[in-house]
C-alpha cells in the first residue's frame, strides 16, 4: 500500500512537471487573503509548476472582474459572492477553498460599543460598496431590525486606504475594515508624528462575533478564498498542488507573522510589515477545501438570495462551482 501511494504521488508530480507553465499569475486584495499567495511566490514553492510565479494586487472590485473575465490571473484571492456571481456571469472558474473566516471589524473613537446597534445615527466610512465588507454589514444590521440606509450614516470609499486615511486625518469616527487594514490604522495613530494630532482608535465591534450572535451560528463566516481560472481549473493535478502549497504557506504565515509581514510589505507597498504581522495574528484564518466549506457558503448565499439575487449571479451555484461533477447550465 505504502508503495502504491509513493508511486502515485510521483507520477502526480509527474504530470504536473510534463505541463510547466511559463507564467502563473497570483492575484488578490489588500487582505491577509494574499499573505500566502505572496509567500508561496517568494519561497518558489510552485516553481515545479511554472518557470516564473508572480504576484499581481488588484485594488478594489473592478480590477478583480476585469482579472477574472479578461483571463489575467490563474488564481484569484476574492470574496466567495464574487466567484459565484462570476461563474454565474461565465466566468470559467471555480472555488478552491475557503480560507478567510474573520477579518472584518468596526474601528472607532469611542470605547464600549459592543454591538451594531451602538452605530446608529453614526458615520461609518465603509470601503467597497456593494461588496462583502457593505453586504456583511447590512446583513447583520437587518438580522437585528435595523436598516442600513437609515439608521447608520455610510460613507462610502474606494479602498481600505481612503478608510484608515479618514480616521486618522479624523475626517471620521468610524470605519468598517478588514485585516491588515485594521491594524493599520491602530498602528497608525500610535506613531509620531501621527500620535499627535490623531485620537486613539478601538479596535470595536467584531462582525463575525456579531454574525454569530444574531443567526445563532459559529462566530465565523466564509468570507473569501481562492479561485482556479481557466486552464488551472481543469487541470486536477495542478488543482491539488495550488491547494496544498496554499495551504502550507498558510500555516508558514500563522507560524511565522513577522516574517510573513516582512515579505508581503515588499509586494504590497501600502501595508507596513508591522500591520500585516498584527492581521494575522488576529485574523481567523483556515484553508478549508471548497467542497468542505460549501455547507456554510450555501447558508451565507441564501442569505444573499434573499436580500439581493444579483450578489451571486441570481442563483445558487451548482456543483461544478465547488469542484464536484459538473450541473448542467
Amino acid at each position: 500500500m505504502a508503495a502504491a501511494i509513493a508511486l502515485a504521488l510521483m507520477l502526480g508530480s509527474a504530470s504536473v512537471a510534463a505541463q510547466k507553465l511559463a507564467r502563473l499569475v497570483l492575484a488578490g486584495p489588500m487582505a491577509s487573503v494574499s499573505n500566502p499567495l505572496v509567500h508561496m511566490v517568494e519561497s518558489g514553492a510552485l516553481a515545479d509548476v511554472a518557470e516564473r510565479v508572480e504576484f499581481v494586487l488588484w485594488r478594489d472590485p473592478d480590477q478583480l472582474r476585469v482579472q477574472a473575465l479578461d483571463g489575467k490571473a490563474d488564481v484569484l484571492a476574492m470574496p466567495v459572492n464574487v466567484a459565484a456571481n462570476l461563474y454565474n456571469r461565465g466566468a470559467h472558474l471555480r472555488l478552491l477553498n475557503v480560507s478567510v473566516w474573520g477579518i472584518l471589524w468596526m474601528v472607532s473613537r469611542e470605547q464600549g460599543l459592543k454591538t451594531l446597534a451602538d452605530f446608529r445615527g453614526k458615520e461609518i466610512a465603509m470601503p467597497f460598496r456593494g461588496d462583502m465588507p457593505d453586504i456583511v454589514f447590512g446583513l447583520v444590521a437587518e438580522a437585528q431590525g435595523l436598516d442600513p440606509r437609515k439608521d447608520f450614516h455610510l460613507r462610502y470609499v474606494a479602498t481600505p486606504i481612503d478608510a484608515v486615511q479618514l480616521l486618522v486625518m479624523r475626517r471620521t469616527d468610524n470605519a468598517l475594515l478588514a485585516e491588515p487594514a485594521v491594524s493599520m490604522a491602530l498602528r497608525k495613530v500610535r506613531s509620531f508624528p501621527l500620535d499627535v494630532v490623531a485620537p486613539e482608535l478601538y479596535r470595536s465591534v467584531d462582525l463575525q462575533k456579531e454574525w454569530g450572535r444574531v443567526f445563532n451560528r459559529a462566530p465565523r463566516l466564509p468570507q473569501a478564498g481562492i479561485a482556479l481560472m481557466g486552464r488551472v481549473k481543469d487541470d486536477p493535478a495542478l488543482a491539488a498542488r495550488i491547494e496544498q502549497a496554499y495551504a502550507r504557506s498558510l500555516a508558514w504565515c500563522k507560524a511565522h507573522a513577522t516574517e510573513c509581514g516582512k515579505i508581503v510589505a515588499k509586494h504590497i507597498e501600502a501595508l507596513s510589515p508591522e500591520a500585516i504581522a498584527d492581521g494575522m495574528a488576529a485574523s481567523n484564518m483556515e484553508a478549508v477545501p471548497a467542497t468542505a466549506a460549501r455547507g456554510e457558503v450555501e447558508y451565507l448565499f441564501t442569505k444573499l438570495l434573499a436580500r439581493n439575487p444579483a450578489l451571486i449571479g441570481g442563483r445558487m451555484p451548482p456543483d461544478d462551482f465547488y469542484g464536484g461533477k459538473a450541473a448542467a447550465k
